[in-house]
């Protein structure tokens, strides 16, 4: 497939319109909130049905692309806190409507509880607020549970399955790269990756951003597949890709000299626009 281990610059949309049916078996993003973040090039302040209506037409590909038994992860947080919006109860509804099989969601607690002013009526039950240190990933599927991949491809350690399975991960969250306001901790892709596919499959982050999913699936011999609207967020994405593996000092077990991918040896970043 001519979009492997491609960063590709474009709409969303319309990217994922030219990857073909039943070709992607793990996807995993975070897409923008539409609560006023500074992305690059995304309007994070649309009207909330708007929202919601162009997000649904991008789970439809989604679900078009996935191989049968391939997996959606979906990382959202409740938004607001004075004004709660429950974006990850209209995102499930979503998807629950278009036929894909609701598997679990994992609480992704931040340990982040710097905002101590969101009170409410303080020291009283009249109106407390809770500050959300918490997001959820949820998991979807096509179709059916099952996976197909030869047993041997499986390359999660049976520790990392123990402590993978159970849904509460204390993981911090990353800084800001680049302006991106949002990007993704490595651990927490890893994770994901590991727990839901095979070595050899293909795995997409259709709002890529600064590029983890693709550097971490890069990692653990996974393709990948990069989609994002923001040139500066490709390049960036392109940068770490060939900076990690440019600077590799890694061997195979007999000692062999590490050999950077083919894909690195050309440009990474496809124009779409």
């Amino acid at each position: 497939m001519k979009h492997l281990n491609k960063i590709l610059n474009g709409d969303v949309l319309k990217v994922m319109k030219k990857i073909p049916s039943n070709s992607v078996h793990l996807a995993i993003t975070s897409p923008p909130y539409n609560v006023g973040k500074d992305y690059d090039s995304h309007d994070d302040q649309m009207n909330y049905q708007e929202y919601l209506t162009w997000l649904n037409n991008v789970w439809r590909e989604v679900k078009r692309i996935l191989v049968p038994g391939g997996r959606f992860c979906l990382n959202i947080a409740p938004t607001g806190i004075t004004e709660f919006v429950p974006i990850h109860h209209d995102f499930t509804n979503q998807f629950r409507k278009l036929d894909m099989k609701f598997r679990t969601e994992i609480i992704w607690y931040k340990q982040t509880m710097l905002k101590r002013t969101a009170w409410g009526s303080f020291k009283s039950p009249s109106n407390p607020h809770i500050v959300p240190s918490w997001e959820y990933v949820l998991i979807f599927s096509k179709e059916k549970n099952k996976l197909d991949g030869e047993k041997e491809k499986a390359d999660i350690t049976r520790e990392e399955f123990i402590k993978f399975s159970d849904g509460m991960w204390n993981l911090s969250p990353e800084k800001k790269r680049n302006g991106h306001p949002a990007p993704f901790p490595e651990e927490l892709i890893y994770r994901l990756i590991k727990f839901y596919s095979f070595e050899g499959n293909t795995v997409l982050d259709m709002f890529g951003g600064t590029g983890t999913v693709a550097l971490v699936s890069a990692k653990n011999n996974r393709d990948f597949i990069h989609i994002d609207v923001s040139e500066e967020y490709c390049r960036t994405a392109e940068d770490r890709l060939k900076k990690h593996f440019g600077q590799s000092k890694i061997t195979s077990e007999d000692n062999s000299t590490f050999k950077s991918p083919s894909w690195l040896l050309k440009n990474l970043i496809v124009s779409l626009n």
